[in-house]
């Protein structure tokens, strides 16, 4: 996904396929004593839900809640691997559950799955689900392209109004359900059928070495909601309260319920009582207080008083600043306390490559153009920037390949020549390609204000000034959303571009970023295409991870020839979490769930 926002496509890996990259979760450490009397969990968070609803959400900062609340077929344990959840198997050939030609999923579903309101959750919840998911199109509809009948449905539905808020969505999505409710044949995948109530048959239209992976995100298109629930309210039925064995409400199959929600103050979610998965929750309750992103440094305080229990879930594993962690590293009481996990995101920037209407002297194929584009790229310390900007706590050098390391896909340290730093080499390509200095006169580096952006962005426009002797403009946004408008659609000669993995499978990254899976989307930051890149990723995709992997890095290193950007570093994570706290971590991916958690006695 992209760091701020996803948008369209996006794809971790089949068990049956790949072995799976296990990552150490970190976590609060843990007393000897036994539980405490209350097992009320609290934090806070620095953004009010966009979306709840799984057929719509495109933010993690929503998936980390959702994640809770929803199962899918299966789901990523904390390590990463694909493990059953309402399926009572992952599908593998050896299991019957792939046909040998790949083409054919066949998933028997657990036979004592209750959604919170007490409804039994069949495999007629799975068919709604799914087709739903796609008809509403949202971010991660694109998960289930390559099932049958995918295309179909979403041209019965139509195309989704642009303003999300407007009556015209209300209408969209009630035709939707009404569609859906009478069993409207348009508005269902021929390619996912029910043999019986606790059977699920997939049929795929063409290979796809990484749709099991896409289909176990959590929080997305794969989650099963509750159609009577959803038909109450089409649009807001998210953000309503449950009560537990009523109708309404954010009702789903997950460990724990929405009980209060109050926009931009708190949200409180309790556990669900005799809850059919396991482990059991320890936890009774949940409390999150949402907070503006400026009251950081007093929460901390708060934490440190014992008001809150941990703080950086919830999306929010970025948020402590670094004069915080040294305030903390500093402090023998809580230094221990802190918690440090590399995430799969990585930061780089963006050439404008392919949008001519902007143009740019990056813009295009020729000997210029890509000598420049090396010249900016030799003339920035990396490692600088880690030590200087990052202080060596908060992002780690990007010298692998802009697929993280950790992840499925990573080329190795050191791997990316892109990484390398030569002012020498950089000064004398900028001599070459613009002797006079008139093509790089007025150039300016685009990026949305907060967190490490200004500190990166005033970094780098150190190193050309003095690396080049070029002076680069930085042009802030601070409307993110407008910021991401604008690098998607080509308006800018250089940008600050970044992406976090959805599922540890390079498919994630190389279709929704370049060439013209990413050009279809509307998520082609640099404009860049190429037929053989494009040849080389149908080839990948299609291809079981052992087959595909020497594919993914041929398609990185045409990246790295044609200089299509300039790693910057890859994201740590920083969370304080109580010792008492026993289980809470995070790893590449998300925040342990909240099933695993418990209080103890402190």
């Amino acid at each position: 996904m992209s760091v701020t926002a996803r948008k369209p496509k996006l794809t971790l890996l089949s068990a049956c396929t790949i072995p799976l990259l296990l990552l150490a979760a970190c976590g609060g450490s843990s007393s000897t004593g036994g539980l405490a009397a209350s097992q009320v969990l609290k934090f806070p968070v620095y953004q009010s839900p966009g979306t709840w609803d799984p057929g719509t959400a495109d933010a993690e900062v929503d998936q980390e809640i959702q994640q809770n609340v929803f199962d899918n077929l299966w789901r990523f344990d904390d390590d990463l691997n694909i493990v059953p959840d309402i399926a009572s198997a992952v599908p593998t050939q050896a299991n019957n559950g792939i046909s040998s030609d790949g083409l054919t999923y066949t998933v028997h579903l657990k036979t004592d799955v209750k959604f919170n309101n007490g409804d039994a959750m069949t495999s007629k919840d799975v068919l709604y689900s799914w087709n739903r998911a796609v008809a509403l199109q949202g971010a991660y509809a694109s998960n289930l392209s390559a099932i049958a009948g995918y295309g179909d449905v979403q041209k019965a539905a139509g195309a989704p109004p642009s303003n999300s808020s407007g009556s015209g969505t209300v209408s969209f999505q009630q035709n939707i359900e009404n569609r859906l409710a009478a069993n409207d044949p348009k508005f269902m995948m021929s390619g996912v059928t029910a043999p019986d109530a606790n059977t699920v048959q997939i049929r795929l239209a063409h290979a796809c070495g990484w749709c099991l992976a896409a289909w176990t995100l959590e929080g997305t298109t794969g989650a099963i909601v509750n159609e009577k629930t959803v038909q109450t309210d089409p649009v807001n039925w998210w953000s309503k309260p449950v009560t537990p064995g009523q109708e309404g409400g954010m009702v789903g199959t997950g460990a724990f319920y929405l009980s209060a929600f109050t926009a931009k103050q708190s949200m409180v979610f309790k556990a669900v009582s005799n809850w059919w998965g396991s482990p059991k929750p320890t936890l009774s309750e949940i409390d999150i207080a949402i907070h503006d992103p400026s009251a950081v440094a007093a929460d901390v305080n708060a934490w440190e008083q014992g008001s809150f229990d941990l703080i950086g879930y919830g999306g929010d594993s970025g948020v402590l600043t670094y004069p915080l962690i040294q305030g903390i590293k500093g402090n023998s009481r809580f230094s221990s306390q802190l918690v440090t996990q590399p995430k799969g995101r990585t930061t780089w920037v963006s050439f404008n490559i392919g949008y001519p209407a902007t143009g740019g002297p990056f813009l295009g194929e020729s000997a210029t153009a890509k000598g420049l584009r090396m010249a900016f790229d030799l003339a920035v310390d990396k490692a600088g920037l880690v030590s200087t900007v990052c202080h060596n706590v908060m992002c780690s050098a990007a010298t692998g390949g802009l697929v993280t390391k950790g992840l499925v896909g990573y080329l190795g340290d050191g791997k990316d020549p892109l990484a390398k730093y030569d002012p020498a080499q950089a000064k004398a390509l900028l001599q070459q390609y613009d002797p006079t200095g008139k093509l790089t006169a007025k150039l300016k580096y685009s990026y949305n204000a907060g967190g490490l952006n200004d500190p990166v962005a005033a970094y780098l426009q150190n190193e050309w000034q003095v690396n080049l002797g070029v002076h680069v403009a930085l042009d802030s946004s601070s409307d993110a959303s407008q910021f991401i408008n604008n690098r998607l659609t080509g308006k800018y000669m250089m940008s600050r571009d970044g992406w976090q993995f959805d599922y540890n499978h390079p498919q994630d990254w190389f279709d929704n970023l370049w060439g013209y899976l990413a050009t279809a989307g509307g998520a082609n930051t640099s404009g860049f295409d190429d037929p053989t890149f494009d040849s080389v990723l149908k080839q990948a995709d299609a291809a079981p991870i052992d087959q595909a992997l020497p594919l993914y890095k041929q398609l990185a290193e045409i990246l790295q020839q044609d200089v299509v950007y300039i790693p910057l570093y890859y994201s740590v994570a920083n969370l304080v979490i109580h010792s008492y706290v026993k289980k809470a971590g995070s790893n590449a991916a998300f925040d342990h769930y909240w099933n695993e958690i418990s209080i103890q006695s402190h």
